[in-house]
């Protein structure tokens, strides 16, 4: 990993990283080399990124082209009052400088669409897609698959959370293929079944929980160590305080990479129903 080494004032910074025998000095220097694209610096692309850049991620990449909100702030702890107005790539960029400046910010404030999710994802290692609607969802998580790219994926609603690993361009080590986004949720539901955040609400300590969940996700895959959530769908429910894991595997109906669809079903309105889990 040359290129790569520690400074002094890096091995005190993440010196609690360091001592721990999963991360080590060389857990710590993938970190460092590591490139990470953030999809969405909102609820839960806020904490993410902060945990990232903290951890010595090396490069973060961050998409978004909303600017914010005084609405955000509520859950959106990147950002403060007075970057209301401000593009969200622009403060977020900032946040990080002020909290680790090791860290490279890579600002893309474009909306990520099926047309330039592959080309966006090209020079990082992960994806991690924090955005707020299925038609990112299924964009990013399309364009890994055919980019060969790791995403760790999440999902709030109002009161629930939900976190997956997707490295469908890979086969299990007993040669078995791990399942795409679209074996959980074949098509996106109806529209109008599945209420924004604006009128549905989210609980905003939630959203701190799910993207400190994904930097955790995000970390672990980086570092090396740890049992991916790949085929496990993580469920949270803020209500109860429930945490709950779903196996889900590959799916050969399913219209990305099944063996009797293909990308061409992607696109296809006759496609299976969303399942109910859609959140």
């Amino acid at each position: 990993m040359a290129g790569m080494a520690l400074s002094s004032d890096e091995i005190e910074r993440y010196a609690r990283h360091i001592v721990l025998r999963e991360v080590g000095g060389p857990g710590q220097a993938r970190l460092k080399a590591a490139r990470v694209l953030v999809i969405g610096a909102g609820g839960l692309g806020a904490p993410l990124i902060q945990y990232l850049a903290a951890a010595g991620i090396g490069t973060i990449g961050i998409v978004d082209d909303d600017a914010v909100s005084l609405s955000n702030l509520q859950r959106q702890v990147i950002h403060g009052t007075p970057d209301v107005g401000r593009l969200k790539v622009e403060s977020a960029a900032e946040a990080v400088a002020r909290l680790n400046p090791h860290v490279r910010v890579v600002a893309h404030p474009v909306r990520i669409t099926p047309e330039n999710a592959v080309g966006l994802m090209t020079d990082y290692d992960l994806v991690a897609d924090g955005s707020d609607n299925f038609a990112t969802r299924y964009a990013v998580s399309d364009a890994c698959f055919h980019a060969g790219k790791p995403l760790v994926t999440a999902a709030l609603g109002a009161f629930d959370g939900s976190l997956t690993t997707i490295r469908a361009h890979e086969t299990s080590p007993e040669g078995e293929r791990h399942p795409t986004y679209r074996c959980l949720f074949p098509n996106p539901p109806p529209p109008g079944t599945v209420a924004p955040c604006a009128e549905a609400g989210v609980l905003g300590a939630l959203a701190g929980v799910m993207g400190s969940l994904m930097a955790m996700e995000v970390i672990r895959a980086a570092a090396g160590f740890g049992e991916p959530l790949v085929g496990r769908l993580l469920m949270v429910d803020a209500r109860s305080m429930r945490f709950e894991t779903l196996s889900y595997a590959w799916d050969p109906d399913n219209p990305l990479n099944g063996v009797r669809t293909g990308p061409a079903a992607v696109r296809d309105p006759d496609a299976s129903p969303p399942s109910p889990q859609g959140r």
